[in-house]
């Protein structure tokens, strides 16, 4: 006699999903096109069928624990073969949202994340902080709005004071990390799956194995339907790196050990190797200067393409709620205002800015800062936290043995059947 399963439903989760992106849910009618699509998904117990199943009866606890749902490579090659448009691609991004939402702390930033009523509330907070900071540095300073403007240089990092900003950084994100990998040690000691097997890899080959098909993005270029996005994530993955490393050079030389290492005119200057009296100085300060110019660049290019592909193909792209909507716009006005504020700097030094140009320069810079804030102070309550989850998640399945799939599955022609069972 077969096992009997009781199954009761978590309604809240199922409205919560279709808040999200999963709205078409329940057109699914369990076909399973989309796990034979699907290039990605391991031959045994493939996704996404399983996975919209227990999305339709409410089974919450087990895609918490689905390490597949993160496997998913959002590809939407699922979503472009389904039969009767339920969007299995959408879907697994709604649910991967909603993890976003459970495991971290405290529970209710991640729902007004995901909440656009509470967007201006959430802007307002790194807004006033920053504000704080520019009047704090004023009045250390002994220093006025005239003296900013009457400047024949937009003095940007003397307007938001750099050391006082990478300070709020450095200790932001230390908090902000702590709640990340909270939330990430519950997410990880309760994956599990049917199909796992005895660990067959230690965690730190699993994790180097994970970062050098990230490093590539190597998933994303077997995606069909959405392959071009390879580029700009790769774009914009690299960029990000870079900027971290800017920072990085900028807090150290700028910031620790500038009584030791005087960097002339400072190390946010542009590219003018004709200041620097050394080798160290040439080597840390084009290292700087480049590392930032090619980050934000990457950034913005990066940006900009995917938002344009989002606009103009949302059938082959999916993933168009509002938390991934909201993502996307975050990445592309920080890149934007960034390479904007770096123009605007450039342009007065070589012209002479005056009081118009640098009002704008300070008004674009203070965006920039700010959206920096809101990036990375609120990253464990966005998408952009799947960079951790998804990383975890390839580890874990690594270890076990339920990886995704390496080869490219031979391509099955859907066939319309007609009443007399004629194709």
């Amino acid at each position: 006699m077969a096992e009997r399963l009781v199954v009761e439903p978590d309604l809240a989760f199922i409205r919560r999903i279709q808040e999200v992106g999963g709205d078409d849910l329940n057109k699914c009618y369990q076909c399973a096109t989309c796990s034979v699509v699907c290039d990605l998904s391991p031959d045994d117990n493939p996704f996404p069928r399983k996975e919209m199943l227990w999305a339709q009866w409410g089974m919450k606890d087990k895609l918490m624990q689905d390490p597949d749902v993160w496997l998913c490579h959002q590809c939407n090659d699922c979503t472009t073969h389904c039969p009767r448009g339920a969007r299995p691609g959408d879907v697994l991004a709604a649910v991967r949202s909603y993890i976003y939402e459970c495991f971290t702390f405290p529970r209710f930033m991640g729902k007004a994340v995901s909440n656009p009523a509470a967007l201006p509330v959430l802007f307002l907070i790194p807004v006033l902080i920053i504000a704080v900071l520019i009047g704090v540095n004023m009045q250390v300073n002994d220093l006025d709005f005239e003296y900013f403007l009457s400047s024949e240089t937009a003095l940007l990092t003397q307007f938001i004071p750099a050391g006082y900003t990478e300070m709020f950084f450095i200790l932001g994100n230390i908090l902000i990390f702590i709640i990340a990998f909270s939330g990430l040690k519950k997410f990880w000691d309760g994956l599990t799956h049917d199909a796992a097997t005895e660990k067959k890899m230690s965690f730190v080959d699993a994790l180097w194995e994970t970062v050098k098909e990230i490093m590539l993005h190597k998933h994303f270029g077997t995606c069909q339907q959405n392959k071009p996005r390879q580029l700009a994530h790769l774009l914009v993955f690299y960029g990000f790196v870079a900027t971290l490393i800017t920072t990085a050079l900028s807090f150290t030389f700028g910031v620790i050990f500038h009584h030791w290492f005087p960097m002339p005119f400072g190390i946010a200057t542009p590219i003018d190797p004709w200041t620097y009296t050394n080798t160290f100085h040439i080597f840390v300060g084009i290292t700087t200067k480049v590392m930032g110019t090619a980050g934000g660049s990457m950034i913005f290019v990066g940006g900009i393409m995917m938002a344009s592909r989002r606009n103009n193909n949302l059938d082959d792209v999916g993933a168009n709620a509002y938390p991934d909507q909201l993502f996307l716009h975050i990445v592309f006005w920080t890149g934007l205002t960034g390479m904007l504020s770096w123009g605007l700097r450039l342009y007065s030094m070589g012209i002479g800015g005056g009081a118009a140009i640098n009002i704008i320069a300070y008004l674009v810079y203070y965006a920039h800062i700010s959206l920096v804030f809101v990036l990375l102070w609120y990253m464990p309550y966005t998408k952009f936290a799947h960079m951790l989850y998804r990383t975890m998640a390839m580890v874990w399945a690594k270890q076990r043995g339920r990886d995704i799939a390496s080869v490219a599955k031979p391509k099955v022609e859907i066939l319309q059947i007609d009443s007399k069972g004629a194709a």
